[in-house]
């Protein structure tokens, strides 16, 4: 099972829509979720409705929380979409047999041996996940919370029993050119993850959909996809012209 895990406030304001950048995931078979630390106010409230397009198109959750509870929502929300995965693969399959029976349509006894079924290979299934982490110049006040969230995550995937593989990226990148940076690549040492905040800078715009479209290659194995997103856009990499605009927080 792949995921992407995006931490953010929202808002993006540079490059490619987030949420086409989250549909092509999607269909490439890599789940989004999002997690929302947002402001109140015009600006959070345009953050939130941003957050919850990107779930809805990358096929995942979105949760918007205060700093106080992000660590909580990090391991709950990672541990429902997994359960989420498996559910409709297990759905697809009762509906290949029983035609149009899901898995809340099953008599009792079945209904509590798939429920079963579906817990166990939720603990034992492999998992990628990838960790994109909004270090634009407005999410420097939330560092501290998504760092502890982060730890709390590595703990939770180290006591899974199957295979977890974690990958950790920040965006804007180093320079402005950079739509992400990669801070881990993809490892089963988990622990790894929590010697990584020393080295973020939060600074400059919020290239969320740029950032997504970087992910994927790292799923893909570093295939570019300037055509898959020249499609999606009408535009090459890079052009300004018909790409998100606005503001730097």
């Amino acid at each position: 099972m792949k995921q992407i895990l995006l931490i953010t406030d929202g808002c993006s304001n540079v490059g490619e829509s987030p949420v086409l950048a989250a549909g092509y995931a999607f269909r490439e078979g890599i789940t989004v979720n999002v997690i929302g630390v947002v402001d109140e106010g015009t600006i959070g409230e345009l953050g939130s409705r941003e957050i919850g397009d990107i779930a809805k198109a990358g096929g995942g959750l979105s949760r918007i929380v205060g700093t106080a509870q992000l660590a909580r929502t990090v391991q709950m929300l990672t541990r429902q979409t997994v359960v989420q995965t498996i559910q409709q693969a297990v759905n697809k399959e009762v509906h290949k047999i029983l035609g149009n029976s899901s898995l809340a349509q099953l008599p009792p006894q079945q209904r509590s041996e798939m429920v079963q079924v579906v817990d166990e290979l939720s603990e034992t299934s492999p998992l990628r996940i990838a960790l994109l982490i909004d270090a634009s110049a407005s999410m420097k006040p939330k560092l501290a919370a998504v760092e502890d969230a982060v730890r709390d995550l590595a703990l939770s995937l180290e006591a899974r029993a199957g295979r977890s593989e974690i990958a950790v990226f920040h965006f804007p990148g180093r320079s402005g050119g950079e739509d992400a940076q990669l801070d881990l690549d993809f490892t089963d040492h988990i622990a790894q993850v929590r010697s990584l905040f020393s080295r973020l800078k939060m600074r400059g715009a919020t290239p969320t959909g740029p950032a997504i479209f970087k992910v994927i290659e790292a799923f893909q194995g570093s295939i570019a996809l300037d055509e898959p997103r020249a499609l999606l856009t009408g535009k090459k990499h890079g052009d300004q012209e018909g790409m998100i605009g606005g503001y730097v927080v």
